[in-house]
């Protein structure tokens, strides 16, 4: 006889379809739905790619004014690599190129790519820039960099490369997309200690440095992603080749560590921070390797131990803000200026011609600001430019600094970005560097309440530090 049901008043039932068997059948269903094909509890589909951008013929360089020739060679390998997690058109791709800055000219049309490809929107695509200075200059970045009109010859070299390295990046983030397999994603976070403020010594660094990486299930490691914020400077402008710098020496060191694995470097706000020592009769070679190493070091040390596990794929937003300028230089200003030697007069002739062709100069600075929230565990924000170490420092206060993770280089680089302390303090970061990025003016102080609102804005209130 069948076994009373306790809430059938004693009367004999026939076994129904919700039985045990069968809600456990369901749930199964579910978990391969919703989890993902091939997934057990804590994997996600996560694949990883590179993509050998260095350049095959001389090339001019970008980072340094000094430079005035073609490059010489290369010091090892240039890299566009990529990192993709999640399923299908909720999936997020980042890839992190070895160069001084990759604009939005070439960001905005990877991105338009894999949305036409792969169904991804905008908010799911980061590309981010090492940095270093002793990559090819890429059209869209730092337009007055030489303080020269450059040859023809030269100049068609640039555009040769820019669309290559254009399709490279897509080709590595689809690559990724197609590596995607079953593995467990973590963070963690540690610290290194060889950038130092250059404009004031003993002046404010971020010397965290959070990792991502994902294993397989046997344990090795398929994908590792660190940041560090600091500059890629340790090689100067009399070293005239090729050379992803300490990020890229970083990357050559876990690759060989963790066999079969892709290693990515990613910059924080570390644009008034230089390694430290740097130079020397080797060009700083010789202090590249070893920041390299060092940090290479401590990735393998944070991956030894344990991590936050993350699923994926996470949620995602992208916001371009509008910062502005102070006021322009008069027509008269401009015209003085134009007379004096260097990038001052350079950029001065560059704005006249504008204005006697009756163009406009903007008011504005468009700014790309991206964050990805996996969950409650981990918030990644994407900062286009060169972001001065304030604005960490400023998130960390506002922001849970133990799920926070900032990443600069984002998206585009189209000049420093500078807080409210480094404007008042003027300087290179300030001030003269926007004329090599052919900015009109200043940019305002309310740039950083802007900025760190719009951050605020786009992640959770989980993440924000209550007020005492």
């Amino acid at each position: 006889m069948p076994a009373r049901h306790p809430y059938n008043d004693g009367i004999p039932q026939e076994p129904t379809w919700f039985s045990m068997r069968s809600v456990w059948g369901l749930i199964w269903v579910w978990a391969c739905v919703v989890i993902g094909p091939g997934l057990v509890a804590g994997e996600v589909m996560v694949g990883a790619a590179r993509v050998d951008i260095t350049p095959s013929t001389p090339i001019r360089l970008a980072g340094y004014v000094a430079r005035k020739t073609e490059s010489t060679g290369a010091h090892g390998k240039l890299w566009a690599k990529a990192l993709a997690i999640g399923s299908g058109s909720k999936s997020v791709v980042w890839v992190t190129v070895d160069n001084c800055g990759v604009c939005s000219n070439v960001t905005e049309e990877v991105a338009r790519r894999l949305e036409r490809k792969r169904g991804l929107a905008r908010a799911r695509v980061v590309i981010s820039s090492t940095h270093t200075h002793s990559a090819p200059w890429i059209v869209g970045f730092a337009p007055n960099i030489f303080a020269e009109d450059l040859p023809a010859s030269q100049i068609a070299s640039v555009e040769r490369y820019t669309r290559e390295v254009t399709d490279a990046v897509e080709r590595v983030a689809l690559g990724a997309l197609e590596d995607r397999r079953p593995l467990r994603l973590s963070w963690m976070q540690g610290a290194v200690g060889f950038a130092a403020n250059r404009r004031t010594a003993g002046g404010p660094v971020d010397h965290s440095v959070p990792v991502l990486v994902a294993r397989e299930r046997s344990g090795a490691v398929r994908a590792v992603l660190a940041n560090y914020a600091c500059h890629c400077t340790t090689l100067g402008a009399g070293f005239n080749q090729t050379c992803g710098d300490w990020a890229g020496f970083a990357q050559e060191a876990l690759e060989a560590r963790y066999a079969g694995a892709v290693a990515m470097v990613s910059v924080g706000c570390g644009a008034d921070s230089n390694p430290n020592p740097r130079g020397g009769a080797d060009h700083g070679l010789g202090y590249s390797m070893r920041y390299g190493q060092t940090l290479a070091a401590e990735v393998e040390r944070l991956v030894g131990g344990n991590g936050v596990e993350l699923s994926g794929p996470p949620r995602c937003e992208f916001r371009t803000l509008d910062l502005p300028f102070q006021p322009h230089f008069t027509r008269e200003q401009w015209e003085t200026r134009s007379t004096q030697p260097g990038i001052v007069g350079y950029h001065a002739r560059r704005n006249l011609g504008r204005l006697e062709r009756g163009e406009s100069l903007p008011r504005t600075l468009k700014y790309p600001v991206q964050t990805w929230q996996f969950g409650d565990r981990l918030a990644v924000v994407f900062l286009g430019g060169e972001v001065v170490v304030d604005y960490a420092l400023r998130l960390k206060r506002e922001l849970k600094p133990e799920r926070l993770w900032i990443t600069a280089y984002a998206n585009d680089v189209p000049c420093y970005i500078p807080s409210k302390r480094v404007l008042a303090e003027g300087g290179y970061e300030a001030l003269d560097s926007l004329w090599y990025y052919d900015r009109p003016a200043q940019l305002s102080p309310e740039i950083e309440d802007l900025i760190v609102g719009g951050v605020q804005g786009m992640v959770s209130v989980r993440y924000r530090v209550k007020a005492r």
